[in-house]
């Protein structure tokens, strides 16, 4: 497989948005479970489902993203 082929761009955009909407999802969860406050375990819970869920939303958007600029040549 080249080095620079389509799948591996996109699935570097998926790898490279999970990684950004994880981050970005763990501080804004326990933003939320502070300000909301959650009580005891469910914290962690809470965190997780929203670092998840960035998680794979982000990393969603930036491999289609990676996709839709892979056709195009310049």
């Amino acid at each position: 497989m080249a080095r620079d082929s389509c799948l591996a761009r996109v699935t570097a955009g998926v790898a490279v948005g999970g990684a950004i909407g994880g981050a970005v999802g763990a501080v804004y969860g326990t933003y939320e479970a502070i300000r909301y406050k959650v009580p005891g375990i469910l914290k962690i819970r809470y965190i997780g489902q929203t670092t998840l869920g960035s998680a794979a939303i982000f990393g969603l958007f930036l491999g289609a993203g990676s996709l839709i600029h892979c056709g195009k040549s310049y």
